[in-house]
């Protein structure tokens, strides 16, 4: 088969979706040449990342395909479609996407992403890494100027055209099936990733302590400052552990801004925390390596699920993590870390100090930690998307494109 996989976004500083997709790239590049029965299409919107995939010296059959982004008119084509459906009978003209999929005849295509805004007619895979718009429709990043609307109608089309749908966990299946009335039988569970920065020890590494003038002891918390992340709870069980035990525990906020830092910042002023909480903003792979690894835990307490990448990296690099219990959570990390009740600051207190004075307690989850790294890579990952195409295969033969 002639399979293409679409990479989205190219920009590190979208966090853990450019990540994910930076590496199932690496894993198709280095896994392509296992499978020669099939010839694979990396498609993408700038022309870096056909130099990018070239400098890893990909096999025979792996090519790089550019296109364009979706013009005005093609997005209010796709917007018409998806609002009005008799309009995909009337309306025939194909966006950049599917003209590639076509002029290269190809029999599958692969979003490596959690989204794209183009639904095709050549088959496609889907990823799906959230639908917290339907769980927690309250916040307001996935909800006002329109925002879930968006969504929904983006992922209602999308999805129910997928030939094959990606989730991560039990849970995220459950989800789809339930908002969207997927079969079962297409929703395929693949689990996030470990990270291969983490995993792979640098030879040398960074003294974030000196860089960033942080103290030796600190509690790292790697989120983009969306409300969704929790970081007002966090900081509310940062002072209670100050009049509680008499403990001046720092913490490390890193991750970009997405309109929430300001606030952030304030109630940091308001709880009397500005010398033991850092914010570093977005820091380079490299520098977040060698923060994990310095870092007394990490404390990730967002209120979203199901899957998240930052307590693997810390796994992979011996960092004890405390977790938020949500949806997911326990099936992604087991009993590799210890739980919290993410909305009980009291709660996140009691873990945080449990964990921070405990060693034996740091030393088993680390341990445990370490062994769920190396369970699932994204090699893993890539030859479980090869598994669904190579069942698609016997389907596909029947027509010609």
């Amino acid at each position: 088969m002639r399979i293409g996989a679409y990479f989205g976004d190219t920009n590190p500083e979208v966090g853990g979706g450019f990540t994910f997709q930076d590496e199932v790239l690496k894993a198709l590049i280095r896994q392509a040449v296992n499978v020669p029965q099939h010839h694979f299409f990396v498609i993408g919107t700038s022309s870096n990342l056909n130099e990018y995939i070239n400098s890893l010296h990909p096999s025979k059959n792996l090519s790089f395909l550019l296109t364009l982004p979706p013009s005005f008119f093609e997005r209010t084509s796709e917007w018409l479609k998806r609002g009005f459906l008799i309009l995909t009978k009337l309306l025939k003209t194909n966006g950049p996407i599917e003209k590639l999929a076509k002029n290269n005849k190809l029999d599958l295509l692969w979003y490596i992403g959690g989204g794209c805004f183009e639904t095709i007619d050549t088959p496609f895979i889907a990823t799906v890494w959230d639908l917290q718009h339907r769980l927690q429709p309250w916040f307001p990043e996935v909800s006002v100027n329109g925002i879930w609307a968006a969504r929904e109608t983006q992922y209602r089309y999308f999805l129910s055209r997928a030939s094959f749908v990606i989730v991560g966990t039990e849970a995220g299946r459950d989800e789809v099936e339930l908002f969207y009335q997927i079969p079962k039988f297409r929703i395929c569970k693949l689990p996030h990733p470990t990270p291969s920065f983490a995993l792979n020890r640098l030879s040398s590494e960074i003294d974030v302590c000196k860089k960033y003038s942080l103290p030796e002891h600190y509690i790292l918390y790697p989120a983009q400052f969306w409300p969704h992340k929790n970081h007002i709870n966090l900081l509310h069980a940062i002072r209670i552990i100050n009049q509680k035990h008499g403990v001046e525990v720092h913490l490390v906020l890193v991750g970009s801004d997405k309109g929430n830092a300001d606030y952030v910042k304030s109630v940091v002023i308001e709880l009397s925390l500005v010398k033991q909480v850092h914010l570093l903003g977005f820091v380079p792979q490299a520098d977040l390596y060698s923060l994990y690894r310095k870092a007394s835990m990490l404390a990730y307490v967002s209120l979203c699920g199901p899957e998240n990448l930052p307590p693997l990296e810390a796994f992979a690099t011996g960092c004890p993590v405390l977790v938020s219990e949500v949806s997911g959570s326990k099936e992604q990390f087991g009993d590799a870390v210890l739980y919290c009740d993410p909305k009980n600051p009291d709660n996140i207190a009691d873990k945080i100090f449990e964990l921070y004075s405990q060693n034996n307690l740091k030393t088993d989850l680390v341990n445990k930690g370490y062994f769920r790294a190396e369970a699932w890579t994204a090699d893993d990952f890539v030859m479980g998307v090869f598994d669904i195409a190579n069942e698609f295969s016997a389907i596909r033969r029947n027509w010609v494109n």
